[in-house]
């Protein structure tokens, strides 16, 4: 290849680079916040739970690692975000639709195919840091539940005494369970006997039955 050739597409490449880098440099609030959180969400598919870095999104996003850091201190919270942001949240969409057997079905069945979309490793990677994540991030299932029970209990469908912190936890609990500690896919079998065996008795049947 003639160098006159080779030089101007060395220019152009360069040209390109700082093109990009101006770019990204404009970036800011909404923009820039998905744009972390759509490289963190590609780094981790590519590389793994165990392998992931600030640095490495950092480099993806084109950014520094400090612009994480002001945002995700942790890298479990970045990688939490980053799955929020790709597979939506339980909370955004939590059903209404007058029957408390049915609610429940919809988000046991979101559960289980945000986590089959997720994958194991980034679910695991996320259990074994649970420690840095804040408190509430463990406590969006059983607040879903709680939603769902007490307007079930408003309409007179359920014993409002019964709408407790455990009863509200045990669908989340007993799911988890059967995604994360077996090989067992998860069935649409399973999640109605959680419903119909366990969690319905629970809040239907009156002290002392």
């Amino acid at each position: 290849m003639p160098r006159a050739s080779t030089d101007r597409r060395r220019s152009q490449n360069k040209a390109d680079r700082t093109r990009d880098s101006a770019m990204r440099g404009r970036r800011r609030g909404a923009e820039l916040e998905n744009a972390l959180l759509q490289a963190a969400w590609d780094e981790v598919r590519a590389v793994g739970y165990a392998g992931l870095t600030m640095e490495g999104v950092a480099a993806r996003a084109g950014t520094g690692k400090a612009v994480l850091y002001r945002r995700w201190p942790k890298r479990a919270e970045l990688v939490l975000a980053a799955m929020r942001h790709q597979v939506g949240s339980v909370t955004s969409q939590i059903p209404d639709t007058g029957d408390l057997r049915e609610d429940v079905l919809i988000v046991l069945r979101q559960i289980r195919d945000r986590v089959q979309q997720i994958g194991p490793d980034i679910i695991h990677g996320l259990r074994m840091e649970a420690h840095d994540l804040p408190p509430e991030a463990l406590a969006i299932t059983p607040t879903v539940m709680t939603t769902l029970l007490t307007r079930a209990a408003e309409r007179g469908d359920i014993r409002p005494e019964k709408v407790t912190p455990l009863v509200a936890a045990l669908p989340g609990i007993l799911i988890r369970h059967e995604l994360f500690l077996s090989d067992a896919t998860v069935s649409e079998a399973y999640l109605t006997e959680i419903v119909d065996d366990i969690l319905l008795p629970l809040v239907t049947a009156a002290d002392g039955e």
